[in-house]
């Protein structure tokens, strides 16, 4: 019996390294492109779920949004509150990926929104407008800075007029 015990404690001895190496041995860059694909996916669903918070947590907790030539919003509290502005006035928003372009722990994430101006104050008119956002993730994986860009104009123009049609 003992010699089956240590036979056993052998096996597992050798083995164990093998499979905990094997969890490792994944190339932090391939690694971290499939968290960024991850990241982006998931924050364009977030974007579109009315949760402004979920938003946020794609964010470091220290991270930042810059939205054109607005101020940076630091911290998970301020970029919850430029989320949930957006989503007030468009409940019905929805926000789509386009395109992803990975170069490192940098990554452009480009997308288009589509909503009905109905918060608030809304002028309930529907826009259709694009743009991107331009990351530094961090070493855990999250939005450490966001560069958003954006028509404003074109967006402004859309508040008041609706989507141009056949767009």
């Amino acid at each position: 019996m003992k010699r089956i015990i240590r036979i056993v404690a052998v096996i597992a001895a050798l083995a164990l390294p093998g499979i905990v190496g094997s969890q490792q041995s994944t190339p932090r860059n391939a690694s971290m492109d499939t968290i960024i694909r991850h990241l982006a996916s998931d924050y364009a669903a977030a974007w579109s779920s009315q949760n402004a918070a979920t938003v946020a947590a794609h964010y470091a907790p220290d991270g930042s949004l810059k939205i054109n030539a607005g101020a940076p919003s630091v911290g998970r509290t301020a970029i919850t509150a430029d989320a949930q502005s957006f989503m007030t006035a468009f409940p019905d928003m929805i926000v789509s990926m386009d395109k992803l372009d990975i170069d490192g722990s940098h990554a452009v994430f480009h997308w288009t929104l589509k909503g009905t101006n109905t918060g608030p104050g809304g002028t309930g008119k529907t826009v259709r407008f694009s743009g991107y956002e331009e990351w530094t993730i961090n070493s855990d994986g999250l939005i450490q800075k966001s560069l958003g860009y954006f028509d404003e104009a074109e967006y402004q123009r859309q508040l008041k007029n609706g989507v141009p049609p056949g767009q």
